[in-house]
């Protein structure tokens, strides 16, 4: 732990700023890092919590220069959108003009993977590893025993009949079933709860968790009870899941179940409610696991970066060893904040202590290398994760395209791509459609995009966003509204993704006030809570023009959509009163309410604004 301390660079000395902050042991060094706007990059194969019912992995994705598929933070089953009745709008787009109930829509799933052979395809939001192991392992070898599982588990007849009569309440369907003659068995509904987890089926999974508490034959496990208060707070929230905890009997009130509520807590970048379930945890007696501080790291990541500190002189005094995933964190942070030594160290230590880098690593590592212009240090490592042959490790094709195009190496993606392209896995096609539109290849994306199509029964939004997003990074508005209208007649739901790809089309397109439109009616209609990214490109849009009523307005919106005002909304805001050169009054007032510090830079912007603001000639002008 010292060894990773040693690796930081010094920053201002901070502890928590809740009154729950008892979870910090005193001051420390930790890497001064970029302030911004977050979007972390890295994978999460948490410890197997749920004893085999399901595996949570967490995905984040990241804002440098490549991108990523996978959402900054999961949302809630109960705000992915309804479907499109197929009516053509205003502007051409078949957009959800009269959404359903939009429980009914999660249940609905769109977002499953319809072809379950085809391997482990992970949700724009989420993806439920098979089994994950305890710690992060590399993707390789397990590729052919995650597709044969998968087969397995699309034979479970108990959710063959839940997917048969998706109209229907699960205890209906059960009830039914059983009569059928059918036994309930501990097998049976672990492989129908992870298939409807894989599927994201949320709505579908809580209504058969309640269908077996109240079935008396049923003898609910410790479990059983965790994967209850997980799918209670993806579908009716925290404080709904919290006080289903409290029902809970206390002999299965254990750790584990509380680490599950931690985890959601930390997915909706609750910090008070995070820290002060961390601390209860502690008061209860449970042992600070390096599970719960990784949490806490993913948290303050996410918000305040200055608290990783904290973390680690806790573990540090717990004598809490790093799990490989602790470094995988600490290796993003760094690379965030363009300390390229400071990462390379961090994985010298991790090595040092025994951990071999997992895939993951390697590619994050590579990822960070081509951001910073270290081609030839980034060629290097993907060489290392692609072996000497590229056709036996063949699951590390749609981990090497992205990062090869970020480097603009063509013919490299099209090499591997020649690979995968006579019988391409969903993965590939997702990582080639990303590659080639990064290239600004678009025919190549498109054509992709058909071997996608040729591939699923029914695709859903996560597939058609991908090429949307191609449309919106080369400015394609015209081919960007008809893939819509495409999505909408294949009833696909329209989710925080695609809107945020919608967003980027109408902005690129210097359409800004159609892209606050569409964000708007997707607040209204509650087709899903936006992501942080699409009032910021927004909102950033709004300041270069120096529209502060604009600005400010979309500042609120992200206030009411339930994100913490930070220091980057602040920055953009700050802005766009700078260039309408007008003054931005009790401005340090509305930070230090929300508990946001203005950094250095932003301090010298405030300063020159109360210059200005003080000089004689304008407050002459100004009375």
């Amino acid at each position: 732990m010292w060894a990773i301390r040693r690796a930081s660079n010094q920053i201002r000395n901070q502890g928590l700023s809740s009154k729950s902050g008892r979870i910090f042991c005193g001051k420390t060094e930790l890497a001064n890092c970029c302030s911004g706007t977050y979007n972390a990059a890295i994978v999460e194969p948490q410890e197997t919590i749920f004893n085999g019912l399901l595996s949570c992995t967490r995905f984040y994705s990241k804002s440098s220069g490549f991108s990523k598929s996978h959402r900054e933070v999961r949302t809630f089953s109960s705000q992915v959108g309804a479907k499109s009745n197929g009516e053509d709008l205003e502007d051409g787009f078949s957009e959800l003009e009269t959404p359903h109930d939009t429980v009914e829509a999660a249940a609905s799933g769109d977002e499953n993977d319809d072809d379950l052979s085809s391997g482990s395809e992970l949700s724009e939001e989420e993806g439920i590893a098979d089994d994950a192991p305890n710690e992060l392992e590399t993707l390789g070898s397990e590729t052919e025993g995650k597709k044969q599982l998968s087969t397995v588990k699309a034979s479970s007849e108990m959710c063959k009949a839940i997917l048969a009569s998706l109209s229907l309440p699960v205890s209906k369907v059960l009830d039914k079933w059983v009569e059928e003659g059918n036994e309930v068995t501990e097998t049976e509904v672990s492989l129908t709860m992870d298939i409807l987890r894989k599927r994201r089926l949320f709505v579908k999974a809580l209504q058969l968790s309640e269908w077996l508490e109240s079935n008396k034959d049923f003898e609910f496990t410790e479990a059983n009870y965790v994967s209850r208060v997980d799918l209670i707070a993806k579908v009716l929230g925290l404080f709904k899941a919290e006080t289903y905890l409290k029902q809970i009997p206390e002999s299965f009130r254990t750790e584990v179940v509380y680490r599950t509520l931690l985890a959601n807590c930390v997915s909706s970048t609750n910090v008070k409610k995070s820290e002060e379930l961390f601390n209860k945890m502690k008061d209860l007696g449970f042992p600070v696991t390096a599970f719960a501080c990784n949490q806490l790291l993913l948290l303050y990541k996410r918000t305040d970066r200055k608290k990783i500190s904290d973390v680690l002189v806790l573990m540090e005094k717990e004598n809490i060893k790093p799990s490989i995933f602790t470094y995988q964190i600490l290796i993003d942070v760094k690379g965030q904040s363009g300390d390229i030594s400071g990462m390379e160290q961090i994985v010298e230590t991790m090595e040092g202590e025994g951990f071999k880098p997992s895939s993951q690593i390697q590619t994050l590592v590579a990822r960070y290398y081509a951001t910073a212009g270290l081609k030839d240090k980034a060629e290097a490592v993907l060489k290392d994760v692609e072996g000497d042959d590229i056709k036996k490790n063949r699951w590390a094709c749609h981990m090497l395209i992205p990062i090869y195009a970020s480097l603009g190496r063509s013919d490299e993606v099209e090499r591997i791509w020649k690979v995968c392209e006579s019988e391409p896995r969903l993965e590939e096609c997702l990582a080639a459609i990303e590659a080639w539109g990064q290239l600004k290849k678009v025919e190549n994306a498109e054509a992709a995009f058909e071997k996608l199509l040729k591939k699923v029964r029914r695709p859903s939004s996560k597939h058609f966003t991908a090429l949307l997003k191609v449309y919106a990074n080369n400015k394609m508005l015209t081919k960007g509204k008809d893939l819509v209208n495409q999505m909408a007649a294949s009833g696909c739901n329209l989710g925080p993704v695609t809107w945020d790809a919608l967003v980027n089309l109408y902005v690129g397109a210097g359409e800004v006030e159609k892209a606050d439109s569409i964000l708007g009616k997707a607040i209204r209609k509650k087709m899903g809570k936006p992501m942080f990214s699409s009032f910021m490109t927004i909102m950033d849009k709004y300041a270069e023009r120096g529209d502060v009523h604009s600005t400010e307005k979309m500042f609120q919106m992200m206030r009411e959509a339930g994100y913490t005002s930070r220091i980057r909304q602040y920055q953009t805001l700050l802005n766009a009163y700078i260039k309408s050169k007008a003054t931005a009054y009790g401005f340090r007032d509305r930070m230090k309410a929300d508990n946001v510090s203005p950094n250095r830079s932003m301090a010298g912007q405030l300063a020159r604004m109360d210059a200005f603001r003080k000089s004689p000639v304008v407050a002459d002008l100004l009375e």
